[in-house]
């Protein structure tokens, strides 16, 4: 713990330093982290390689697998999301607010680094890369802790991005990895130097991180994503969408879970969306109607975030009941109507409660850099400070700057002097 807490020391001093950073340093040192990114990467690739061999002597599942591998395509990757960041304003000393108080007194709110983050991930080396430099590019230090399966390749990545970033001027300090649970643990502990933690992980994990700390926590809860075919739907988007939704990419959160049909389309659609799914080798689960009719094994938990070529097929009523089975039994990250009715898409964008709602389009563009943030730390399922995917907006806080020239609170507390709070764009 004592090694743990002289690391939280130096990161909190390495946050000020990251602070005061200006645009130009920052993109420097995002340029350097991809070049050796670059020139390492076989060094990369070779602890990459023990950590996937050791993952199928462990007969870990393939979707896990799957999320572990980082080799060139992973890398050319992560290495045009550094490059991206560059191209992205600096998220520092953005005014958003300022008012005349008085004459002479100026108030202005601009953005600042929220200090120090704890950030612990899947078994996703990638997901390193992207928080590591969005945190850097934030202004921000930062305490990473991924999955044990990515131990060797996680070590790899960073210690080549902490180095690089150091050689170029970076406060030393300003990145640690935690290899151990036990860390986790002790992480949670130190409210006086970490100002906020991101969990990524089940919503039983991040309950438990809540649970057990004073630190500000942004929760990153499962994807239990959700796509309703309203009856006025195209029948051909319907199923193009639908099938990219589920099979694109199956072991992430975004990933859609549960597809809920519109009883009117019974007869028509949903046998068409059981032959597509099926025939993208997904496996259907379904409610009373969809097993019976279709011999499919029936669902025994709607709240299930499967990961894998598996889905929930379910019928409903109407509108209604799509919105009230996805409030009661999604995760609150992304979910999307299928319908031509404005009307229906507009009651469904209200009633929903997710960080991400969609209208005719895969749940699948649920992410960071899809959305122009430069990659993401995690999609927060919470509804304070930042939601749906959090890039770079999300890792700043604010700070009021008051100017003025020596002013007194008694001239406006005697009435001498009266506020005149003029509002500025």
């Amino acid at each position: 713990m004592s090694e743990l807490i002289e690391k939280a020391k130096m990161a909190r001093e390495a946050s000020y330093g990251m602070a005061v950073l200006t645009r130009e340093q920052k993109d420097e040192a995002l340029s350097a982290i991809a070049d050796a990114l670059n020139s390492e990467k076989d060094r990369i690739f070779k602890a990459n390689s023990e950590d996937l061999m050791n993952a199928e002597a462990a007969n870990l599942e393939k979707p896990l697998i799957k999320r572990l591998k980082f080799q060139d395509e992973k890398l050319s990757d992560v290495t045009d999301g550094i490059l991206s960041l560059k191209t992205l304003e600096d998220p520092v000393g953005r005014q958003t607010l300022h008012t005349t108080l008085d004459d002479g007194l100026e108030l202005y709110r601009v953005t600042c680094p929220i200090g120090v983050i704890g950030v612990i991930f899947e078994s996703r080396p990638d997901a390193l890369v992207q928080i590591a430099t969005l945190c850097l590019k934030s202004g921000n230090a930062v305490f990473l802790k991924g999955g044990s399966e990515a131990a060797n390749t996680n070590k790899v990545l960073a210690e080549v991005i902490y180095n690089a970033g150091v050689k170029v001027g970076l406060p030393e300090g300003w990145l640690h990895l935690l290899t151990t649970r036990a860390e986790i643990a002790d992480m949670l502990g130190l409210d006086e130097y970490i100002d906020l933690i991101i969990p990524r992980g089940s919503n039983a994990f991040v309950q438990y991180i809540m649970q057990n700390t004073n630190i500000a926590v942004l929760g990153h809860a499962d994807g239990v994503c959700h796509t309703y075919i309203n009856e006025k739907a195209d029948p051909a988007k319907a199923i193009r969408v639908a099938v990219d939704a589920k099979t694109q990419y199956v072991s992430v959160c975004n990933a859609t879970e549960t597809f809920l049909v519109d009883e009117a389309l019974k007869d028509t659609l949903l046998p068409e969306l059981i032959k597509a799914l099926r025939e993208a080798g997904v496996t259907i689960y379904g409610d009373d109607y969809v097993s019976e009719t279709f011999g499919a094994e029936k669902v025994t938990e709607w709240h299930h975030e499967y990961l894998d070529m598996k889905c929930s097929v379910k019928v409903v009523s109407g509108i209604d009941e799509a919105i009230s089975h996805i409030n009661r039994n999604g995760s609150g990250h992304t979910d999307a109507i299928i319908t031509e009715d404005k009307a229906a898409a507009e009651r469904f964008i209200l009633g929903v409660d997710s960080g991400s709602v969609y209208v005719n389009c895969s749940t699948r563009f649920a992410d960071g850099f899809r959305y122009g943030f430069g990659a993401e730390v995690g999609v927060s399922t919470s509804k304070i400070h930042a939601r749906g995917p959090v890039g770079l907006e999300g890792l700043v806080s604010y700070k009021y700057k008051l100017i003025g020239n020596g002013d007194i609170v008694g001239d406006y507390a005697s009435g001498a002097k009266k506020f005149k709070h003029i509002k500025h764009d």
